[in-house]
């Protein structure tokens, strides 16, 4: 569906570890990254997904147009036998004055609603707060 609404689009997305050691490596701080397809209907009804090779989650929330604009969704399936669910809310940056050629972005927090495998034999747990970013790639 192409609604043409701010926030519609195809982002690359990055989530961050909220680390405040400025002397941490850059790379360690990598939380996840993904391709965030959204959909955003006239009446504020956002659906999309979440993917990168192998996993997806489904999207649904809504967004609220203001000064900044708020996207909140939840994205939720089945990854490797396990249930993923996790929260996001966001912000589309407004464009910045001065900026030149600024790429539309969203910036925002995530957050781990309930546990499932890391993958390493452990558990990756519930409640856990990262920030993120996304690009626009292609508007819909």
């Amino acid at each position: 569906m192409s609604t043409n609404q701010p926030g519609s689009g195809t982002w690359t997305y990055r989530s961050l570890i909220n680390n405040p050691d400025l002397t941490a490596d850059f790379d360690t701080l990598e939380f996840g990254r993904a391709n965030l397809k959204i959909d955003i209907s006239p009446e504020g009804i956002l659906s999309g997904k979440i993917f990168d090779t192998g996993w997806e989650l489904t999207l649904k929330g809504s967004a609220q147009y203001g000064n900044p604009a708020t996207l909140w969704f939840q994205g939720s399936g089945i990854v490797s036998g396990a249930p993923w669910v996790y929260d996001y809310l966001c912000y589309i940056v407004p464009h910045i004055p001065n900026g030149v050629n600024q790429v539309p972005a969203l910036v925002g927090s995530i957050c781990r609603v309930i546990p499932h495998p890391n993958g390493n034999g452990g558990t990756s747990p519930a409640g856990v707060v990262a920030s993120f970013y996304a690009v626009l790639q292609s508007p819909e």
